[in-house]
């Protein structure tokens, strides 16, 4: 099992830089960039990338309507070259608050959306011309859409270091969780349970899988949690950080009428702490929302408590086929504790 972790770029290039050495050094095996609507992921990845040897590096996600699925292409290909292979694409759909509200482009055809998307960057990285017809996405673009009728198939201008750049992609809802299942290389879902996730995505999963084409490997798991090792205030801390997460998620991500997380949690079985958390952030009663995120969750998923506990909660991810935990908040300590016990 890899361990994986976020991180955010604030403007400060050599402190991240210096952040990223001392993850590695502990025994991090691969960082994922956001972007959301602040810092560039690709440029931070593309700067990371002259600044690390061994590392593996993913976009946390590209939300598949920032960019033409060609330039995504193009993005995950240079970095991967930069990096000498060390690159992961991570894709996802954010949401119509995102997508609509910072990038002006209509939330519609999600799923085709990410199926193109995937498509069209394995056929530009085959090295063939690119043509496609898909649900979301048709190149070149046809009369009856709106091109001029002078596009043409192009190809990938420059030698690729790698044609099998592996595709990550988040996803939550059980048509979305189908697909990833069916195509992608690896799947990172949100708020991961893993005591009950197969309740949740167990048949999609399963439905996906059965479509899955053979030249793809088993399909990798990106899940874990925050960290806090221990006893005391700062595991104290990390434990109220992490409800704290998951409130701002259940109760803020989305409209009241639609919000994918807080559907999430409520698959999850706490649909009554579902609707009571959101009702509390909606109205501006935060501190009372993460209140009323249930100990329960916490606890199953993240890796919070004594050195005993947190053992068992690995091995119950390691059970599931969790690949790549994810290790949030954690300090460099937990880091190299965790990676002495996972090998």
């Amino acid at each position: 099992m890899k361990l994986s972790t976020g991180m955010f770029f604030d403007g400060d290039a050599q402190r991240m830089a210096k952040r990223l050495q001392d993850l590695e050094a502990a025994g991090i095996d691969l960082v994922y960039i956001p972007e959301i609507y602040g810092f560039d992921q690709i440029s931070v990845l593309g700067y990371l990338a002259a600044c690390t040897e061994r590392i593996e590096l993913m976009t946390g996600i590209v939300n598949v309507y920032s960019r033409s699925p060609a330039l995504i292409a193009q993005s995950a290909a240079t970095i991967d070259a930069l990096s000498g292979g060390r690159f992961t694409l991570g894709l996802g759909t954010s949401g119509p608050q995102v997508v609509e509200g910072w990038h002006g482009t209509p939330f519609k055809k999600p799923l085709g959306r990410t199926r193109d998307t995937v498509e069209i960057c394995r056929k530009v990285w085959s090295g063939d011309k690119v043509s496609h017809e898909g649900r979301a996405v048709t190149l070149p673009l046809p009369k009856e859409d709106g091109g001029s009728g002078l596009g043409k198939p192009l190809k990938f201008m420059n030698r690729m270091h790698r044609q099998d750049i592996p595709v990550v992609i988040a996803s939550i809802g059980p048509k979305n969780v189908e697909m990833t299942a069916e195509i992608a290389d690896g799947w990172q879902p949100i708020h991961f349970v893993p005591d009950r996730f197969d309740l949740v995505w167990g048949d999609a999963l399963e439905a996906g899988r059965a479509k899955r084409s053979p030249e793809l490997a088993t399909l990798d798991i990106f899940a874990g949690g925050m960290v806090g090792i221990g006893q005391g205030e700062t595991v104290d801390r990390t434990r109220e950080a992490a409800r704290g997460h998951v409130a701002f998620y259940v109760g803020g991500m989305g409209a009241k009428s639609q919000n994918f997380y807080n559907d999430l949690f409520a698959r999850y079985g706490w649909v009554d702490e579902a609707e009571q958390i959101q009702d509390l952030f909606l109205s501006g009663k935060r501190a009372e929302a993460t209140a009323a995120v249930p100990d329960e969750y916490v606890g199953l998923a993240n890796l919070i408590g004594d050195e005993s506990h947190v053992r068992q909660r690995l091995d119950v991810y390691k059970g599931v086929g969790v690949t790549h935990l994810a290790l949030d908040n954690a300090s460099l300590d937990d880091i190299s504790a965790i990676k002495a016990w996972v090998e």
